[in-house]
Formats: structure tokens, C-alpha cells, sequence
């Protein structure tokens, strides 16, 4: 049999995985017919057929079953293969790729990533910033090596990976200086119809925001929608409307936004993840990141009464948490 084309083996590992040559387009960034005719040409090469239609997706056949076994290993130690190399002394800058969410906000971002380029020896920082689910499939095939995010992998999700809690804080909202002096007064209750602007439906800090505004019984006056925390806060620094963001980086806001605090709601939790396909941290440039977010961004603000667990790396979707001290 001729040696196995390795594309047209991601290619079909991708589909198996997201269940539809569609979606899989999406992730691949390739066209539908392109991913057809090369799934097609590693059937051939194979001499079984891979997928059965089921419905509107794709089922694995037995065959299929058997080359996905066979495609998570390779996959598997082409990873292992890739950080092994990356973390030898070459004399040359180690290399760092990030994933950022959209939703995460990237003044945090920064303060986070901020020590891997000061390390020595040198770390080659490169920084991609897209959905969640996009970034999470170039995490499976090693496309990056890191995703910051402000929710957990969860369980159920088709990439194997591992949550590794940073730290969580309070929220802080923030005005232009005009806007926050007329509504500081009597807040929160102040945030009864002011002008808002909220992160986009479906993300964490939106549905946290909802829960507490009902709790308190206000309805700010939602102005704006946006996905992307630093354009969110672009829209905010106008004095269009109140925005709300990490407490954990209350100071930087103010600095870059020329904005002034309105009020603080410690109650509304925000919690930023570090998700990597390794169980435990390994990387230095990493490790790293984790150590300035425990001992530097969140921990003045911890919440009495709790202590952080030693190793920050847990399995499969289940978040690190922060527990009760004896």
C-alpha cells in the first residue's frame, strides 16, 4: 500500500470528530467539496469505506471506528513529538501560541502573557484571537499550545484538554468620567434603565450579569452588544454607555480607557482559564503565566476564607476550584 497521506488523515480526523463535513469545513478552514474528494481518495487508499450518512451528519463505520483509534494516537504523539522538541535548549526562542477568546479581555490577557517575554531564555510569543470553538479545534491538532478563556472546557466537548483554573475576581463597572459621576450615586440601584453596554448572549459574564440584575431588581437600558471585550470597552470610553470588567485589572482600565469606576459588585464572579492539552503544566513560559496569576492579578482579591489548591491542573472539563480553608 502506498505511504499514507497524513492530510488526507487529519481531514478525516477532523470530520469524525465534529460529526459533519460542514463543521469541519469551518474548523479546516477548507472547502466541503475539497474535504469530500480527499476523504474519498483515503477510502481508496484504505480499500474501506469510513462514514455512513446518519441523518444530516456523518456515522463512523467500523472501519471508520478503527482509523479514528489509530489517528488519535498519531495525532497524539505528533503532539507529544512537537512540545518535546519545543521545550529542548536550541539556542534558538522557544515558541509560545496562545489562543484568546474573543469574550476574554485582553488587558488581562496581556498582564498574563506579559512574563513570557521576559524570560530567559527568550520565548517567541504568538497570539491568535478567535471563537472559542475555532480555537479549541486548533488546540486538538496542535495549532496552539494554550487557550485563555473565561469559561471551562466543558465535558462533553470533542476536544481533549484540560482546565487549569487561574484565578477568578469581582466585576468593577466603569464610566466615562460624566457618565460614571451621574450614576455612582445610590449604586447599584442607579443601574435601574442607565445606559449599558453587555457582553453578547450565550457568553459567561452576560449571564452572570442577568443573574445579579434580577437579583437586585434594576433593568439597565442595553444600548450595545458586543463579543469583543477591547472594542466593548472602545464603545464605553466614547461615554456611550457603562460597561463591566475584571476588578482584577480595575487600575489598568481606568488608565487605558480614561474611565472612572461607577461602582463594584464582588458578588458577580468572573473566572479566566488556562485550557492546554497537557494534564499538568509543563512549558516554561506557561508556567509562568500560571505563577503571575496566582501570586500577582488575582490573589489580593481573593475571597476571605479560601485557599488555592498546590497543582493547578485538573482533568477532562472539570474546573480547578478554590476551597475552603480548614
Amino acid at each position: 500500500m502506498p505511504s499514507l497521506n497524513y492530510r488526507h488523515l487529519q481531514y478525516f480526523w477532523t470530520v469524525a470528530r465534529e460529526g459533519s463535513i460542514a463543521r469541519a469545513s469551518k474548523v479546516l478552514h477548507v472547502t466541503q467539496p475539497a474535504i469530500s474528494a480527499q476523504l474519498q481518495k483515503l477510502e481508496q487508499q484504505l480499500g474501506e469505506p469510513l462514514f455512513v450518512r446518519a441523518g444530516r451528519g456523518l456515522a463512523l463505520t467500523e472501519a471508520g471506528r478503527t482509523a479514528q483509534k489509530y489517528a488519535d494516537e498519531i495525532f497524539g504523539l505528533g503532539r507529544e513529538l512537537a512540545e518535546t522538541l519545543r521545550g529542548r535548549p536550541t539556542g534558538k526562542p522557544m515558541r509560545l501560541t496562545v489562543g484568546v477568546t474573543d469574550a476574554f479581555p485582553k488587558l488581562l490577557a496581556y498582564r498574563l502573557l506579559a512574563p513570557a517575554l521576559k524570560m530567559d531564555p527568550p520565548t517567541r510569543l504568538v497570539v491568535h484571537d478567535d471563537r472559542p470553538e475555532r480555537l479549541f479545534a486548533e488546540l486538538s491538532i496542535n495549532e496552539v499550545d494554550l487557550v485563555l478563556t473565561d469559561s471551562p472546557l466543558p465535558p462533553a466537548a470533542p476536544v481533549r484538554a484540560f482546565n487549569h483554573l487561574l484565578g477568578e475576581c469581582g466585576i468593577t463597572f466603569f464610566g466615562a468620567p460624566a457618565l460614571a459621576d451621574a450614576y455612582a450615586p445610590d449604586f447599584p440601584r442607579s443601574l435601574d434603565g442607565a445606559p449599558m453596554l453587555l457582553p453578547t448572549e450565550g457568553t459567561t459574564l452576560r449571564r452572570s450579569l442577568a443573574q445579579w440584575f434580577d437579583d437586585i431588581g434594576v433593568r439597565p437600558r442595553v444600548v450595545a452588544e458586543v463579543g469583543d471585550s477591547a472594542l466593548l470597552k472602545t464603545f464605553g470610553q466614547a461615554g456611550i454607555a457603562l460597561f463591566a470588567g475584571p476588578s482584577a485589572i480595575e487600575p489598568e482600565i481606568r488608565r487605558q480607557y480614561a474611565v472612572a469606576v461607577v461602582g463594584r459588585a464582588d458578588e458577580v464572579r468572573e473566572r479566566f482559564y488556562a485550557i492546554s492539552v497537557e494534564r499538568r503544566l509543563k512549558h516554561p513560559a506557561v508556567l509562568a503565566i500560571s505563577q503571575v496569576a496566582r501570586e500577582s492579578l488575582f490573589t489580593a482579591r481573593r475571597r476571605p476564607g479560601t485557599r488555592k489548591k498546590d497543582a493547578p491542573a485538573v482533568t477532562d472539563g472539570a474546573a480547578v476550584e478554590e476551597v475552603p480553608e480548614a
